[in-house]
């Protein structure tokens, strides 16, 4: 396919492929390179084979190219695919549906090659709006009914409030695509509230139906591997260590329950692997008496070690303001404006990004969100202080070298200090306290089965405060008006906040989920293919919670 004549003068240009060809993929990047008249972005999106159900967005070397893996049928792909096409080859069609729903996707003059389709294809393909060459092997998209134009391309310039995770990879992700951002933060440094942990666990989620929650950490957890490692790797230029996880059973029902998801799901190895008790007694010893679940690319990291490497990345597009304190937001001449608590403006742009997690009720544009601050505190053991009173665990869990969890979470020793926790508390004293200590190191005495260990551990640790959903999702997108009348059944419905956007809602999965709800929010404003199905986007709108209906409005 000559795509030269199509893709000259756009700013982007959109290849859909029903089926994955490496081959292919690298020649339309040397074709792209080659022509000094391309686009200043590529986009291939390809039905793939892989072993994961999902969308996933593959990272390129190159940043002005983004490839989309639908690791799912072609008409399923079709379906949940939020996308305009420009060019298309096909290896065949199934019937008229799919070439319906597949119209339901192009751009104006949409590009196809017809080689190799049978004439009830091509005819299938006509009747939409497809008009065929005299050969039958290429054919342009001229359909009467009306196609949406492009969005214009947005203003470039956008302020973000918050530097930890959330903050952080918007950042990243929007100055990637040539934005120029200012980074708002009211303390001295990054990562100071719930991102500045020693140590944060990461690590898919499973369920035997593959709900929502899953779907969604899978995508996540995969794009977030690519990612780390693009920006210098996990015990790297990030601290942490891709060490793996061993998330253990707690009991013989809980066991059962994971052997009926280990069944249904068929996961690849590399993924993660299921153990029954007397594979879990051999590989494990007494760290796993009912079985366990280890995700060999799981691992830890330290949350302020990741958000400076991605605000690192950002380079001369970004300005940090660190140490603006409270700040309130206001709306004026197509702009917000950023007030400090002197009344002085400190940043403005077409587009503000919240990302401030629990900060984010401090704000009246926002506080109507049904988001609570939850308290955590992380206990922290020295690996080498035993003595009388053992503080750290066995020595059985420091040769496993992995994160071990279950109703509580024990990191492997970074710089002598091993991570426990975490607690979710119903108040919001912020210094630490003996009884919540104790709730951590009770759990972890259950899970190693040792009633002497950390006895007379002395109070070490930090408290945070997370921002939780009721549905425990990010929230990622367009503020809804908090003034509009709660009822809609759409969320299209909903009028939004101009150029007002979320990224809140992390609870505990911050690292997980902060890559990749940033790469959507960024594919988004840019007007972008979504790195994600359409349901599971609907399912991060901030405006869910004032849909008629639904639980947890208000």
């Amino acid at each position: 396919m000559d795509f030269g004549p199509h893709w000259r003068g756009r700013e982007r240009f959109v290849i859909f492929d029903s089926q994955w060809d490496p081959d292919s993929f690298a020649q339309w990047i040397a074709q792209w390179h080659a022509d000094p008249q391309r686009p200043a972005r590529l986009h291939v999106i390809a039905i793939g084979g892989g072993e994961l159900p999902g969308f996933q967005r593959v990272l390129q070397s190159d940043a002005a190219v983004t490839l989309d893996l639908l690791h799912v049928p072609f008409e399923a792909a079709l379906a949940r695919l939020s996308a305009r096409i420009d060019a298309v080859r096909l290896h065949g069609i199934e019937d008229a549906a799919s070439a319906r729903s597949l119209a339901r996707l192009l751009a104006a003059d949409a590009m196809l090659d017809a080689g190799g389709l049978s004439a009830a294809q091509q005819a299938a393909l006509a009747a939409t709006g497809w008009v065929f060459d005299a050969q039958g092997q290429g054919a342009r998209f001229a359909t009467r009914k009306p196609i949406a134009p492009r969005p214009p391309a947005p203003e470039r310039r956008a302020v973000v409030i918050g530097a930890g995770l959330a903050g952080a990879a918007a950042c990243q992700r929007l100055c990637a695509r040539g934005w120029h951002v200012t980074l708002v933060e009211r303390h001295p440094h990054a990562a100071m509230e719930a991102s500045g942990n020693l140590a944060g666990i990461t690590m898919p989620l499973l369920s035997k139906d593959d709900n929502i929650a899953s779907r969604l950490s899978r995508a996540a957890f995969l794009f977030a591997l690519d990612y780390w490692q693009a920006l210098g790797g996990v015990g790297g230029a990030i601290e942490g260590a891709g060490c793996g996880v061993l998330h253990v059973a707690k009991d013989a029902a809980h066991a059962q329950l994971q052997q009926s998801i280990a069944d249904a799901r068929r996961l690849p190895p590399h993924y993660a692997q299921w153990f029954d008790k007397d594979a879990a007694a051999a590989r494990f010893g007494t760290l796993a008496p009912h079985g366990a679940w280890l995700f060999p690319q799981g691992g830890w990291i330290r949350p302020a070690s990741a958000c400076r490497a991605m605000l690192d990345a950002c380079g001369p597009r970004l300005r940090q303001l660190f140490g603006a304190g409270s700040v309130t937001i206001e709306r004026a001449g197509g702009e917000w404006r950023v007030i400090d608590a002197s009344g002085a403006a400190i940043a403005q742009a077409p587009t503000v990004i919240l990302a401030n997690g629990a900060g984010a009720a401090e704000l009246a544009q926002s506080s109507f969100l049904p988001l609570a601050r939850v308290r955590g505190q992380v206990t922290h053991l020295a690996e080498d202080n035993r003595g009388q009173t053992p503080e750290t665990p066995d020595a059985a869990l420091a040769e496993l070298g992995l994160v071990l969890c279950r109703e509580a979470y024990v990191t492997p020793a970074a710089g002598g200090v091993r991570s426990v926790g975490a607690t979710y508390d119903d108040d919001f004293d912020p210094y630490l306290r003996a009884s919540s200590q104790q709730e951590n190191l009770a759990r972890l005495r259950s899970m190693l089965d040792d009633p002497a260990l950390g006895v007379d551990a002395p109070l070490r640790g930090r408290v945070g405060f997370r921002s939780v959903a009721p549905d425990r999702l990010p929230l990622v997108g367009a503020l809804p008006d908090p003034a509009c009348i709660l009822g809609a059944e759409r969320l299209r419905e909903l009028p939004r906040q101009a150029g007002l956007y979320a990224l809140l809602g992390y609870a505990s999965r911050g690292l997980t989920w902060a890559p990749l709800v940033a790469e959507l929010l960024a594919a988004g404003l840019e007007g972008e293919p979504l790195p994600l199905e359409t349901s599971l986007v609907a399912a991060l709108d901030p405006g869910r919670f004032r849909l008629r209906g639904r639980r947890g409005a208000h």
